[in-house]
């Protein structure tokens, strides 16, 4: 009689440092469902590597000779998508390169070890990704690439609220519909899962391609036509409102759904402010964050929308939104756009 054997994640990292790739590769064969099946100190190593180890996950260092990272990782997504964690700093620099790596298909960041990331924290942390990206569907990822769409009008300005909370392959999402909304459109709260400090990088970026104005939000911004708050990495942000205007705070506090920022946060204080003012998009993400929050949002008279499957990176947050009926409308990517406004505009 056979045993079925668990299948192990294959994993190659690829890093300048002869020390990350020693330390990274001892720690991660510690875990008994993880096989690190090679190491490459830049992509034309790893290039090679690929196709003969053939790994289900590539950690990626994005400051490497020879080739920088994002080249590379644009490279290696248009011939052979994969599953990519970039290993990055936090500096200004690393936040800014490890954002447009993620808008370049990479599934998520990890920090390095470092002041504030020591080596166990990391190596637990690239763990629960590693799980992660073994599951996501990378060509979806790729496939995202292209001409940017034509922005969508709308006549005039609201009162209405956007909320929208997105996880693994976000970053790509958030980019489709943000990019195309009107420099009028509803003032917009988001909450994107990612570390501290690269939210800066990340709403800056966006700033850059979109007719809103987005920013990093901060406690007491106003959420007003025209603007979009981006929840800062390890801080939780509420709408509220006082009057008829309406504003965020953002705070520390306990995590929630494992996650800070969390979605559910965000979504259930726009379920008590905002109410029927309100409409909420659900997209690509690992994990149940969210879910009860739109449901909230939902039942206070909100409009819903969640990010079909076929669209997704990962069928997760939209998955448990569904599945508790939060729902309202179920959509494609590049339709949620035009739906929140179409809900706006009603």
């Amino acid at each position: 009689m056979s045993t079925a054997i668990a299948t192990k994640t294959k994993v190659l990292i690829v890093d300048d440092s002869a020390i990350v790739r020693k330390v990274l590769t001892e720690k991660l064969n510690g875990y008994p469902d993880i096989d690190v099946v090679g190491t490459a100190p830049d992509p034309y190593v790893a290039r090679d590597k690929i196709v003969a180890l053939q790994p289900h996950v590539l950690t990626l260092d994005i400051e490497m000779p020879r080739m920088d990272g994002i080249t590379f990782l644009r490279k290696l997504m248009k011939h052979h998508p994969m599953p990519v964690i970039v290993l990055s700093s936090i500096t200004p620099t690393g936040s800014k390169t490890a954002v447009e790596a993620l808008s370049a298909g990479a599934v998520d960041i990890i920090c390095k070890p470092g002041p504030a990331h020591s080596v166990a924290d990391t190596v637990d942390g690239l763990v629960e990704k590693i799980k992660m990206a073994s599951k996501v569907r990378v060509s979806k990822t790729a496939s995202s690439q292209g001409a940017a769409p034509k922005r969508l009008h709308m006549a005039e300005t609201t009162n209405k609220i956007f909320a929208i909370g997105a996880s693994t392959g976000g970053v790509q999402a958030l980019e489709r519909v943000l990019s195309v909304l009107p420099a009028n459109a509803p003032g917009t709260v988001v909450v994107q899962h990612m570390p501290a400090r690269f939210t800066t990088s990340f709403a800056n970026r966006l700033n850059t391609e979109c007719a809103m104005a987005v920013k990093e939000a901060a406690d007491g911004d106003t959420v007003i036509p025209g603007r979009v708050l981006i929840a800062p990495g390890e801080f939780h942000m509420r709408l509220q409102r006082s009057g008829a205007k309406y504003y965020v705070s953002v705070k520390a506090g306990q995590r929630v759904c494992r996650q800070m920022p969390s979605v559910e946060v965000l979504f259930d204080s726009v379920a008590k402010y905002a109410g029927a003012n309100a409409i909420g998009a659900i997209l690509t993400g690992m994990g149940n964050d969210g879910a009860n929050g739109l449901l909230n949002m939902r039942r206070n008279g909100a409009h819903t929308v969640a990010q079909d499957e076929a669209s997704c990176v990962v069928f997760g947050m939209p998955k448990e939104a569904i599945q508790v009926g939060a729902a309202e409308k179920i959509a494609p990517l590049q339709d949620i756009a035009q739906i929140m406004l179409r809900y706006a505009r009603a």
